[in-house]
């Protein structure tokens, strides 16, 4: 930095400290400052508390709007809103409903003859602390809530009551309920005198229903995964919530005649004559084991709703067992006359698996039950009489593994000179010639399995949903309907519970004899590399078992004993045709086969000489594709 530069820096500094002293202000005027200061201080708070006291007098006005709406209601009804909580009950051999005074909705709900898991005589599906029914009309000036209204009783027996919440002179609200000869409860809702306190278009209803399912079964996990909020369209076909996950106010887009707060034996069902309006909102919260509840239900629905009184709004609701024919028959007694479809809330399986259960597994659960007997004895007959009537296709399927058990030293000398793995097509080819020749197909044992398994999908979808096995015992099972202990804890452990099903034991066990069972009998007809690939397959066998005891452990005792009962037969029947076929005879029929087909070529149809022609037609194209290779 030069001389010149460093005098240029002093000299603009000496500038400013010299304008900064020059600007300096007088006591004066620092005192007149200060004054101002304080002026515009008092400004600000004046403001500050002019903007707080506008926002006291717009609450303050808002609080007087909502005095004066208060006044209107009161006004309304006056007599309404105060009184005394007071009880009121309608019951017959089936059900005992409680109604309170506030509100004039059911409080408590009791299913008769039907224990609970504590072993009382009758079930509690729910009391007020767990149920809420509250409706809701938009007047002009006011809103009416039901759950904030006493209503006066009258015209009572022990099957019909009417609430009345007198809203003025010649104005009041009347909600009557009528108890049918079983479980269902007509409802009918009409406001008399009071069209004036609403707009004209005004016509429908706000309902709010909402309720904590409470648990009633032993298996919590059980019940719980099959306790759903379901609902039924208008135009046909039901519809649930997931059982395991959440949801918050779900719209329901199309219009719905009847929703139903349902655990796996019993339901409470809400049904509108004029149906529930599009975009009803619907909530399944499932909630913890320890608090003895499965899942918190709520429902925000729209009906119709005539405010001058002329048409009262119809509900009819049913609080009962879900049993498949109980249900067809109350539908009948609906006065709505509408296909509710209520049969709905027994699940029976998808579309396939329904079709059995409901046009054989039922019928024949009727006929038994008719004779009186146990269900245990009815789960044994019915496990016989499936067998009986597929004991053909397993006695086909096992035929053709006899053939082919009682060919294989011919089959293996037939294809000993196929031992590398590049010769693996032909020897499937020399296996099928050998099967076409002999009339065997290797195909034949498969049908028959497919067959059966559907019926033990349906099975798995019905007895958890019957009813009749709830609170039976057999033999060492307590209740056939939930999982028999033979080892409980407290704490939960994963993938286990808290507890060790004896009948789930039984299951798997008899799984892993019949697996070991099958395995000997494919064994003794594998050739080659098929052997081979069976000891990869035996591992798959001994692990499903394994699997089932970890998703079986909670299920049923009676679903468990079935299939294990269905085991044991099948275990039987296979020991028996193995005892019964004469290997000799039946190798002599098939070589009378054998030359027969020799004799006429033409009998060697069917699958198998279809397979045997498709292997030829792969083994041209291979050797086509070889020889263009070796042109290369």
């Amino acid at each position: 930095m030069d001389k010149n530069t460093i005098i240029g820096f002093v000299l603009i500094a000496a500038v400013l400290i010299g304008f900064s002293w020059w600007q300096q202000p007088s006591k004066e005027e620092v005192e007149a400052m200060r004054k101002q200061d304080s002026i515009a201080l008092v400004a600000k708070q004046k403001a500050e508390q002019k903007a707080k006291l506008a926002e006291q007098n717009a609450l303050q006005k808002q609080q007087e709007k909502l005095a004066v709406a208060a006044n209107d209601t009161t006004a309304a009804f006056h007599s309404a809103l105060s009184g005394n909580v007071e009880n009121v009950v309608l019951k017959n051999s089936s059900v005992e409903l409680t109604f309170s005074t506030k509100g004039a909705a059911v409080s408590k709900a009791v299913v008769k003859s039907f224990k609970d898991r504590e072993d009382n005589k009758d079930v509690t599906l729910f009391d007020e602390k767990d149920q809420l029914l509250n409706m809701m009309l938009s007047g002009k000036d006011i809103n009416i809530i039901t759950k904030d209204l006493y209503f006066t009783p009258s015209e009572q027996t022990d099957s019909t009551v009417t609430f009345t919440a007198m809203a003025g002179e010649g104005k009041s609200l009347v909600i009557s309920y009528r108890l049918g000869k079983e479980y269902l409860l007509h409802a009918s809702i009409q406001a008399l005198g009071m069209s004036g306190m609403f707009a004209p278009n005004y016509r429908e209803m706000d309902i709010e229903w909402t309720e904590r399912c409470r648990q009633q079964e032993k298996g919590f996990t059980f019940e719980n995964q099959r306790s759903a909020l379901t609902y039924h369209f208008v135009d046909g076909g039901t519809d649930y919530l997931n059982e395991t996950k959440e949801y918050a106010d779900k719209a329901i887009e199309k219009a719905i005649d009847w929703v139903a707060f349902k655990n796996q034996y019993f339901s409470a069902v809400m049904i509108a004559k004029d149906n529930f309006a599009q975009n009803a909102m619907m909530t399944s919260l499932p909630q913890q084991k320890e608090t003895h509840y499965l899942k918190h239900y709520a429902a925000k629905l729209k009906t119709a709703f005539d405010p001058t009184g002329a048409k009262p709004t119809e509900l009819e609701f049913y609080f009962g067992p879900n049993d498949f024919r109980l249900l067809q028959r109350i539908e009948k007694q609906s006065s709505f006359g509408k296909d509710l479809q209520l049969e709905r809330l027994v699940y029976l399986g998808w579309p396939l698996i329904r079709i059995i259960n409901r046009w054989f597994t039922l019928y024949v659960f009727d006929w038994l039950t008719k004779f009186g007997l146990n269900m245990g004895i009815v789960l044994i007959l019915i496990t016989l009489l499936l067998k009986a009537i597929t004991f053909p296709l397993v006695k086909k399927s096992y035929m053709s593994s006899a053939k082919m058990r009682v060919l294989k030293p011919k089959l293996d000398e037939a294809t000993k000179q196929f031992d590398k793995p590049e010769d693996q097509m032909q020897k499937q080819q020399a296996m099928m010639a050998m099967y076409s020749k002999y009339g065997v197909s290797p195909l034949s044992g498969c049908l028959p399995m497919l067959i059966q398994m559907p019926i033990w999908i349906a099975m798995f979808n019905y007895v958890p949903n019957a009813i009749q096995l709830r609170g039976e015992s057999f033999l060492w099972m307590k209740d056939l309907s939930t999982y028999d202990p033979i080892m409980e804890w407290g704490k939960n452990i994963w993938l286990i519970g808290d507890h060790l099903s004896l009948t789930c034991i039984l299951f798997c066990v008899a799984n892993v004899l019949y697996s070991v069972m099958t395995m000997r009998q494919q064994k003794d007809q594998m050739v080659g590399q098929q052997a081979e690939q069976m000891k990869m397959m035996q591992w798959m066998m001994f692990l499903m078992p394994v699997m089932f005891f970890f998703i079986f452990n909670d299920y049923s005792s009676g679903l468990n004993f079935y299939y294990f009962v269905s085991l044991f037969f099948s275990a039987a029947i296979m020991w028996t045709l193995r005892k019964t076929t004469n290997d000799e005879k039946l190798l002599a029929i098939l070589e009378a086969r054998y030359k027969e087909n020799q004799n006429n070529p033409k009998k060697m149809g069917g699958l198998a000489s279809r397979l045997e022609a498709l292997q030829k037609q792969a083994e041209e194209l291979q050797r086509q594709k070889n020889e263009r290779m070796n042109n290369r």
